[in-house]
């Protein structure tokens, strides 16, 4: 699923390429991801998990996947298209 490429600048950071198949598996990806930051966030949720006792979730990089996923371009131009199809 995911596709790791080596950077072509020299400041040491890969880019990780996730491959969907369309827009409803990506919302379905996303709105999981946001499942499990919501999950986390709450108080003891970690605690209480054994698949996870050693290692927390960390929120912080899931969130930050979950906005780099999020297609706003490809939004903004569904909007377009559908305000020209369906009008003003």
């Amino acid at each position: 699923m995911q596709d790791s490429t080596p950077p072509n600048d020299k400041i040491g950071t890969h880019t990780a390429q996730i491959k969907m198949l369309n827009y409803y598996e990506l919302g379905c990806t996303i709105t999981e991801l946001l499942k499990l930051c919501i999950v986390a966030l709450e108080q003891d949720a970690h605690q209480t998990s054994t698949t996870i006792k050693y290692s927390p979730i960390n929120v912080a990089l899931i969130l930050e996947m979950v906005l780099e996923m999020f297609p706003l371009d490809e939004f903004e131009l569904i909007t377009e298209i559908s305000e020209v199809l369906v009008g003003d």
